[in-house]
């Protein structure tokens, strides 16, 4: 049985936050990656200014490496079914395009941590004093002895499972899918990260160039059928965007959980054990969830050295802590938030106000119906109930968590 301080699992830009944190405090750590580093991750990879200045800050210039071609984005423009297109620039300016699979895999080694990769996550038993944590290492079993142990592994987590095994059935689960196309003529810009608020279309729908290609990316309900899904999407691009794109030549996919950053509804672990980046629940409101999972993930290294220090519950640090990134993020999503403040990185409001008044109409009207599509599972009442939770405390209710 091999021990440590602590065990982080998933080798994620979290996982590379909590580490940097544990690292420097002087605490040992391991973190368990099942595949073997460096690994592919589906992302758009579209990184937020606020994610950008943290890696600076915290691990130095980007290496070229990195990062895909186009190697920055300049921001994010909104198309609506009325016709009405919206860009929008970054505040701060552009910000990085990043290749996950070498990414992460420096953040990872720049963090200093120890890495056990091809080790696969089988389940652990929180004894009060400490966790033991069951795993596969390159077909073998495997142990680890730890005080803590912070779960990094993704929206599919097998740590929130082991923790809290009936959420996953608590929440709604999307699939999200994106086709590689090589570009026979493709007029969006490829500066900016492209979404349509078109309920037509599905519940997440982008595009963006990459690497000479054009990427098509759809989300909707788990169980739809993605390669319809798609077709539609690109026929729409064709018909209204002039946008002429080759067969995919590869596609790739993954179950998303959208829903605890609209409701409030976070899950951020129990015991000994801390639940962070977007297996808590964290995203942004355009799909973009590296800057959130960057900074939850520092928080949780943080919570780990605060209750060292002062011999507190970890969880009992965590969820003071984590509040803060609770309100950055579920902000993004409170109507009351957009409608009056400028809870994003890039000023809807003032682009909004750029568009003649029945242009502002449309997309007022477009957005509606858009968030329509939700109305099935039911978080209109739990938006609205957090969103004056928030005016009236200036907080998130922490008794939705778990």
């Amino acid at each position: 049985m091999q021990s440590a301080d602590v065990i982080i699992v998933g080798a994620s830009l979290s996982a590379a936050a909590a580490a940097k944190r544990l690292v420097d405090a002087g605490l040992h750590t391991i973190i368990l990656e099942r595949q073997e580093l460096p690994r592919h991750k589906i992302c758009s990879g579209i990184l937020s200014p606020r994610g950008h200045r943290f890696l600076l800050e915290n691990f130095g210039p980007i290496p070229r490496e990195a990062l895909h071609d186009p190697t920055s984005c300049r921001g994010v423009s909104f198309h609506f079914p009325s016709r009405v297109s919206m860009s929008m620039d970054f505040f701060g300016g552009t910000t990085p395009h990043l290749h996950r699979r070498y990414s992460d895999h420096w953040a990872i080694k720049q963090s200093g941590a120890e890495v056990h990769d091809q080790t696969s996550f089988a389940g652990m038993e929180d004894t009060g004093r400490h966790v033991i944590v069951n795993a596969r290492r390159r077909g073998e079993d495997v142990q680890y002895r730890a005080r803590w142990v912070i779960g990094a592994d993704g929206p599919s987590s097998l740590v929130v499972r082991s923790v809290y095994p009936d959420y996953a059935k608590q929440i709604p689960w999307f699939f999200v899918g994106q086709k590689f196309h090589d570009i026979i003529d493709c007029p969006l810009d490829e500066d900016y990260f492209h979404f349509w608020f078109h309920p037509g279309l599905g519940h997440y729908t982008w595009s963006h160039a990459r690497d000479g290609k054009q990427i098509v990316g759809v989300g909707f309900k788990r169980g739809d059928n993605f390669d319809a899904k798609h077709r539609n999407v690109v026929k729409y691009l064709g018909d209204v965007h002039g946008v002429k794109l080759a067969e995919h030549s590869s596609h790739e996919g993954c179950a998303e959980n959208f829903g605890p950053s609209l409701i409030n509804r976070y899950v951020f672990g129990k015991g000994n054990v801390l639940i962070t980046g977007q297996a808590a629940g964290f995203l942004n409101m355009i799909g973009e969830g590296m800057s959130c999972a960057l900074h939850s993930g520092a928080i949780s290294g943080e919570a780990v050295v605060e209750a060292r220090l002062r011999n507190r519950p970890v969880q009992e640090m965590y969820r003071k802590m984590i509040a803060s990134e609770v309100r950055r993020t579920t902000d993004q999503w409170n109507p009351l938030k957009i409608a009056f403040d400028r809870p994003h990185e890039a000023d809807f409001p003032e682009a909004l106000m750029k568009l003649s008044l029945r242009e502002r109409g449309l997309v007022l009207r477009d957005m509606w119906r858009f968030v329509v599509l939700y109305k099935e599972f039911k978080w209109g009442r739990r938006i609205a109930a957090a969103a004056m939770h928030r005016l009236m405390t200036l907080g998130y209710p922490e008794k939705r968590w778990l």
